[in-house]
């Protein structure tokens, strides 16, 4: 979104970024795809870099819509990730200045360690009901592996 929104004047960016929120609002593939080809169209007439940009990154933006719709969201966002950085980042700065690679290494390791548990432990991110849907997708894969951008993705049974 970002990207994209370098791409218009200032005052049209609140315009630009409603339009493409509204591309993850559809309930279901097909609307997905619609509301996307309307978007592109729209943007074509006076923002045509930015319509260039988004026709590029198709599948990139698109990508969720091979997932259960119990999925969507958790894929859309990246607050966990950027909650992750964050608390990285706050850690390393207290130590300010880490004597060799390693030592950064073990904390950050640590970080993600801790992370992991408590995502296994405590609250899921995404229930194991919802993760066995993901053979049942619109491709009709059976094998998580397949689906387009999701390499190695395995289900919790499998582990």
């Amino acid at each position: 979104m970002r990207n994209l929104l370098t791409r218009v004047p200032k005052r049209s960016q609140s315009f630009v970024a409603s339009a493409v929120r509204t591309i993850y609002a559809q309930p279901d593939a097909a609307a997905v795809d619609a509301q996307f080809e309307v978007v592109v169209t729209t943007l074509q007439t006076h923002y045509a870099g930015a319509a260039e940009l988004l026709e590029e990154a198709k599948e990139d933006v698109l990508a969720f819509r091979h997932f259960p719709k119990q999925h969507w969201r958790q894929i859309w966002s990246n607050n966990p990730l950027e909650r992750l950085n964050k608390e990285i980042r706050r850690r390393s700065n207290v130590v300010g200045i880490f004597p060799n690679r390693d030592a950064l290494i073990r904390l950050v390791g640590a970080l993600l360690a801790e992370q992991n548990d408590e995502w296994e432990e405590g609250r899921r991110y995404m229930s194991q009901e919802s993760m066995k849907l993901i053979g049942n997708t619109a491709l009709g894969s059976a094998d998580p592996a397949a689906l387009p951008h999701a390499p190695n993705m395995a289900l919790e049974e499998a582990a």
